[in-house]
């Protein structure tokens, strides 16, 4: 990945408390686990930013080796790699998310 790309993603990590990268936008995804990891966060009300990987292959291609992960959605919380769908998806449905959400100081409505 080139140093731009890089530093763009390091930006957008550290600028936002939680940071979702998925493929479209929350109110239109273009993937199911992208529908799915963007319903969990609203189902909790947590507040987010989005990156749309479809409109930058730099980055679509930049996120996977930044954080050595494959596919995509990618959150993060507090500028830490959390996981994709279903690292996300476990996580709620045991409690784990909204105790790291809580445990990081983020607001949720």
């Amino acid at each position: 990945m080139d140093e731009n790309t890089k530093n763009e993603i390091e930006n957008e990590i550290q600028s936002n408390d939680v940071v979702l990268y998925m493929k479209g936008t929350p109110v239109f995804p273009q993937c199911g686990f992208s529908a799915s990891t963007v319903g969990v966060l609203n189902h909790l009300g947590i507040k987010f930013s989005t990156v749309n990987v479809l409109e930058n292959e730099n980055i679509r291609q930049g996120i996977k080796e930044y954080a050595n992960w494959p596919t995509i959605p990618q959150l993060y919380v507090k500028g830490e790699f959390v996981g994709g769908c279903d690292i996300i998806r476990e996580m709620y449905e045991s409690g784990e998310l909204n105790e790291l959400i809580s445990s990081k100081g983020i607001e949720t409505n």
